[in-house]
């Protein structure tokens, strides 16, 4: 019988500007390293354009294409025109990633590591319930969490921590192939 792994969902969250993808775009090398697959889905709060104007797939979009797609020896690329019913549908199409990093979600229910930057903020946005680590470049006593109480199990790493962040992000993942 095949063994099934289990994914390991984790949202990056924090305000804006606080260093969310510059994490994400550290953390992948490091992730890749200890073999571990990671897709990364992103909510953009604004329309973007997920195409790029002038080519074929764009123009095809344009005229009235419910979705187009485009591929080559080793990679593909597929554009809806259907809003996603939920971010589970979302994380279903990443079915080879081991984790996959949710960037913002600060206010969903998944688990979550916060970047909180001194030069934006000194405040934890999340709820403490679903906060699995922090990263950041203040002290636990400088924090302040909005929702009023302090967690002091919460792993604490630094900006520049990243491998010992992946390290503990691939326990995360062992840990949760052993509840298989």
């Amino acid at each position: 019988m095949k063994t099934q792994k289990k994914q390991l969902i984790l949202a990056v969250s924090g305000i804006k500007n606080s260093g969310k993808t510059t994490l994400i775009t550290a953390l992948l090398p490091a992730l890749k390293k200890r073999n571990l697959s990671t897709a990364v889905i992103k909510h953009d709060g604004h329309e973007f354009e997920a195409d790029i104007p002038g080519t074929d797939t764009w123009k095809a979009g344009e005229a009235g294409a419910c979705g187009t797609l485009v591929f080559s020896g080793t990679k593909y690329m597929m554009v809806k025109y259907y809003p996603a019913e939920s971010t589970e549908e979302l994380i279903s199409l990443f079915p080879e990633a081991d984790i996959i990093l949710l960037e913002g979600f600060k206010h969903s229910e998944y688990p979550k590591i916060e970047v909180i930057r001194k030069a934006n903020s000194l405040c934890s946005v999340c709820d403490p319930r679903f906060l699995q680590g922090i990263v950041t470049d203040i002290s636990r006593e400088e924090l302040k969490y909005d929702a009023g109480e302090e967690v002091e199990e919460i792993p604490f790493f630094e900006l520049d921590e990243t491998e010992p962040l992946a390290e503990w992000i691939c326990q995360l993942w062992k840990k949760k192939q052993s509840s298989l």
